[in-house]
């Protein structure tokens, strides 16, 4: 199947996913996850009516952020975990980081964007599954790095990212996706404000992840086909 073909089976089971649990499907973003994918395959993708585009390296994210700065609808999201000293980069170019997992970075982030004189859009990652190979804050430390990056002026959190644990059986995820929307509402609660974004869901899981809340799906093989 064509990458227009693919993406258009991909809305049809998000309206699906949507229409099952009484959301409005317009309100989920589908974020192209372009990592290794070549600048005119990710143009394919944007004639096919995608606008947002997740890179998980910096590097090569910017690379195509500059070989594609004709396109001025096209908003490039950081998916990848993000070293504090790549910060600067990652804030001059992305939109939204969707991994900020600890103090330091918050504190990086901030400096960086206050030095590009913007306000850098952040979700905070969380790590669901407490797995020793993956980035994100843990569930326990969740409450005191949201209330540290309030502190922040320069930067602004949206909302929380989560990567759980990989089943077969997607299923499994779901218990995971909706602990996340869980811990965005007691945040909201907590703090009296508005979170809009989960980014939660790629490929295998995103129809799970949009019954259980969310508003930003992660997916690259669907769209592209498998990475050679």
């Amino acid at each position: 199947m064509s990458i227009k073909e693919n993406i258009e089976k991909i809305r049809e089971i998000i309206y699906r996913s949507a229409e099952k649990v009484g959301r409005n499907p317009d309100e989920i973003i589908i974020l192209a996850a372009s990592k290794t994918q070549s600048v005119e395959r990710i143009k394919e993708a944007y004639n096919a009516g995608i606008r947002y585009f997740g890179e998980n390296r910096v590097q090569e994210g910017i690379k195509k952020i500059q070989q594609l700065s004709d396109i001025k609808d096209i908003h490039w999201h950081l998916i990848g975990g993000l070293q504090t000293n790549k910060a600067k980069y990652a804030v001059k170019y992305f939109e939204l980081i969707h991994s900020l997992d600890r103090a330091s970075l918050a504190e990086e982030l901030n400096k960086r964007a206050k030095k590009e004189n913007k306000v850098q859009d952040v979700l905070i990652e969380v790590n669901i599954g407490e797995e020793e190979s993956k980035y994100g804050v843990k569930p326990d430390n969740l409450n005191k790095l949201f209330e540290y990056s309030l502190g922040k002026e320069n930067i602004r959190v949206l909302g929380l990212m989560c990567i759980p644990p990989y089943f077969e059986n997607k299923e499994k995820s779901r218990p995971y996706f909706a602990r996340l929307r869980e811990m965005k509402e007691k945040l909201e609660k907590d703090f009296g404000l508005n979170l809009p974004h989960l980014s939660m869901g790629m490929s295998h899981d995103f129809d799970i992840a949009v019954e259980e809340g969310a508003t930003i799906v992660r997916i690259g093989t669907a769209i592209f086909g498998e990475r050679k």
